[in-house]
């Protein structure tokens, strides 16, 4: 697989077939630690993934996906739905985010994706508009750093195929989606 890596960019270009490699050694990975425990290059991110660790392991390499031609991000979205405060009554809303998680391939390259949160030191989950969503920094600013990952249970199902650059960040475990930041952080934590 190293024949897919080329060196000194910004994201890693592949040819479709590599990305497809990538991402199901990625799911393989995340398997083996759910059955354990219930920056860079991907490859990096995956041998981090299954090295030897004391005490709770990581369970996630959360990458970013980029279409041909194209210097930003592939962007997913979904709608959910959330109860309105102190009512019945319940809400949909809509999420897009770059950052994903590999959950499942459904075919030979077709992979079911959750999309990811950042969540900042701050606690808070960053979804930035869509005026701004464009620009990748607005889910990592400088003034509010990020520190984890919040799962949105809003999954989608990708082709990988269609897709030449992945870039893969460092192993987390993700906030569950039914969870808080702060049941997670409490204040007295500092970063």
């Amino acid at each position: 697989m190293s024949r897919c890596r080329r060196e000194h960019e910004f994201y890693h270009h592949y040819d479709s077939h590599c990305i497809c490699d990538v991402v199901k050694e990625i799911v393989k990975a995340q398997k083996e630690i759910e059955e354990d425990y219930g920056s860079g290059d991907c490859y990096s991110s995956i041998q981090q993934l299954r090295g030897a660790a004391h005490g709770p392991r990581n369970t996630t390499i959360p990458f970013l996906l980029y279409n041909q031609g194209s210097d930003k991000p592939f962007k997913g979205a979904g709608v959910f739905r959330a109860p309105m405060s102190k009512r019945k009554d319940h809400f949909f809303g809509s999420v897009e985010s770059p950052i994903f998680r590999a959950r499942k391939f459904s075919d030979k390259c077709c992979v079911n994706l959750e999309l990811l949160l950042p969540v900042t030191e701050k606690c808070n989950v960053l979804m930035p508009d869509k005026h701004h969503s464009d620009n990748i920094s607005s889910y990592f600013p400088t003034d509010d750093r990020v520190i984890d990952f919040q799962a949105t249970g809003i999954c989608i199902t990708v082709d990988l195929e269609n897709f030449t650059g992945i870039t893969c960040l460092d192993p987390v475990t993700p906030i569950p989606a039914d969870e808080t930041p702060e049941s997670r952080y409490s204040s007295d934590k500092h970063y």
